[in-house]
């Protein structure tokens, strides 16, 4: 395409000169001789360089300069004069000009500021050209898209955040913590790790409340870079994907996955963010409490990743005093401690392509802590009492029971090492919490002791399953399969009986048992023995409420 550009001055043979002189560009030159002409041909050509002389006598380029600069997407203007004042030089620069010239005009000076104009007009046009793209996809997307620089500050959003968050026109410039959300902002835990790691953060399905309903939304979090090791914001990508959540909801429930063992809610939800967190590199953490089974969550995240052929290997940092944790974790070299008596490659290099299971990590001192976070940033190591840097790759899962967001608030664990970690977290339910997964566990575990005892046990009865059903498993899955292997013991016959079970299930029984009894007092005194009322207060029919009075020894108040 043949540049365009308006030369003006009232001199014809300066006219003829520099037109020589652009021409040689490639472009093509339009001479006018006053303002008049120019301002005729401004409004009927688009042009791509306007060269113009200041002091005219029907006129000045001051005049060209200001209707060049009130026109939608302005070209550059370069300013020649031949009685240079400083005044005029100001009052043009000021109004927007891209140069300004002094007469005589040499060929090597008009030549090279019209190309550095022309280049200039090219980049804009292409700048103007991708914001309008942007501008186009960023109003356009049904996903919500907000801007935040790295103090979560708001700089942006589109008309999707208003419909999926409900962020209202003037949230730019509010703190992403005091925007006044219809959710409890769970996504900031995602943005404020990106922040921190520097590296992307994707995760779906977490529940968020929108316009009156309960939506299901996945959230995509990608830093702004301004080099390797420092952002400048980040931008957040909310996609309502409640159709989708419901859709998968409807179909049958898994009972089991990769050795976890349940079809409650939270069990599905669980299998399902194995599988989408299995195929990518990103760190993990795990928290749940003892016995729930964080272990078999990370192998499953292994065995069914891209990994999954490579090692696997766990360690248990609580078992582990801090020395003898630094030498298995980073290894050590000869002569390192005594007792060291050859080189020894620690799990880092054995783990190298697999994944490395860090079990406990909450435990670590502050020391293992600082050279954790090492390897984690810079992807290498260094063996104890060596020098030379080890490179490794490893996927890291790391599992806790403690609440380490408030071990990093109380100062016991690090805040750059909890992003780090904390790059996606998976929460494992207690079993309490899920009490429809305990008879496919109970069958489990039967099935399994069976054959690890070498019994025939068919299974639990009815009474011995309420017993368990009803007991609140701070051991959790743990501690059930303990329970069922002292049954195994104790049962003398094929079916699992309450007296079978451990005595902590009795003692449960019972207390449960005199809370209901004073439950149903206080109901009988409230509504002054009225039956009615009181197993309506109760949430249990009338049978109910006569069965359990004559189970329980409570006689009838009524004469």
């Amino acid at each position: 395409m043949i540049l365009q550009v308006l030369l003006v001055d009232d001199e014809p043979a300066i006219r003829a000169t520099l037109s020589r002189f652009i021409e040689e560009l490639g472009c093509f030159v339009t001479q006018a001789a006053d303002v008049a002409e120019a301002l005729a041909l401004l409004d009927a050509f688009e042009y791509d360089l306007v060269v113009t002389d200041i002091m005219m006598p029907k006129g000045s380029g001051i005049d060209v300069l200001r209707s060049v600069r009130g026109r939608d997407n302005p070209c550059p203007v370069v300013m020649i004069t031949g009685s240079p004042m400083v005044e005029s030089a100001s009052e043009a620069l000021r109004l927007g000009a891209f140069d300004y010239i002094s007469k005589p005009v040499h060929k090597e000076q008009i030549v090279h500021v019209a190309r550095r104009a022309l280049e200039f007009r090219r980049v804009s046009q292409e700048n103007d050209r991708f914001r309008n793209d942007l501008e186009a996809i960023f109003t356009s997307v049904q996903d919500a898209i907000i801007s935040v620089d790295r103090d979560l500050k708001v700089l942006n959003f589109n008309s999707s955040a208003a419909t999926i968050c409900g962020i209202n026109s003037g949230a730019a410039g509010t703190s992403f913590y005091d925007l006044p959300l219809r959710c409890d902002k769970k996504c900031r835990g995602a943005l404020e790790t990106a922040i921190h790691t520097r590296k992307p953060v994707q995760t779906r399905y977490f529940r968020c409340g929108g316009l009156g309903n309960e939506q299901y939304v996945s959230v995509s979090v990608t830093p702004r870079r301004v080099t390797d090791r420092q952002v400048e914001g980040a931008v957040i990508v909310v996609r309502d994907e409640s159709s989708l959540y419901q859709l998968e909801k409807k179909q049958a429930p898994r009972n089991s996955f990769s050795g976890m063992i349940g079809r409650s809610g939270a069990m599905q939800m669980l299998y399902s963010m194995i599988e989408r967190l299995a195929g990518v590199p990103s760190t993990v953490l795990i928290r749940g409490e003892n016995g729930t089974g964080k272990e078999l969550v990370a192998a499953a995240l292994h065995a069914n990743g891209g990994r999954h052929e490579r090692p696997f290997i766990k360690v248990n940092c609580a078992a582990l005093t801090e020395t003898l944790l630094e030498s298995e974790l980073f290894g050590h070299v000869r002569g390192a401690f005594t007792g060291a008596l050859r080189d020894k490659a620690g799990l880092f290099e054995k783990a190298d392509g697999g994944t490395l299971f860090l079990d406990e990590i909450g435990e670590i001192s502050p020391q293992m802590q600082v050279k954790l976070l090492r390897v984690l940033q810079e992807r290498e190591l260094v063996r104890v009492g060596g020098a030379t840097p080890v490179k490794v790759d490893v996927r890291i899962i790391a599992a806790t029971n403690r609440d380490l967001a408030r071990d990093v608030d109380e100062g016991r664990f690090r805040q750059d090492l909890y992003y780090r970690l904390k790059v996606v977290e998976l929460i494992v339910a207690p079993l309490r919490e899920r009490p429809e997964d305990l008879p496919l566990l109970v069958e489990h575990f039967v099935s399994r002791l069976n054959a690890k005892l070498g019994r025939n046990i068919s299974g639990v009865s009815d009474e011995a399953l309420r017993l368990l059903t009803r007991f609140p498993w701070p051991g959790n899955v743990r501690e059930l399969e303990h329970a069922l292997e002292h049954a195994f013991i104790m049962c003398p016959s094929r079916m699992i009986l309450p007296d079978h079970l451990p005595p902590v299930f009795h003692v449960a029984a019972v207390a449960d048992g005199a809370t209901m009894r004073e439950r149903i007092l206080e109901a009988l005194a409230r509504n002054a023995g009225n039956k009615s009322r009181a197993a309506r207060a109760l949430n249990i029919d009338r049978k109910t409420l006569y069965r359990k009075m004559h189970e329980y020894g409570i006689s009838d108040p009524t004469p």
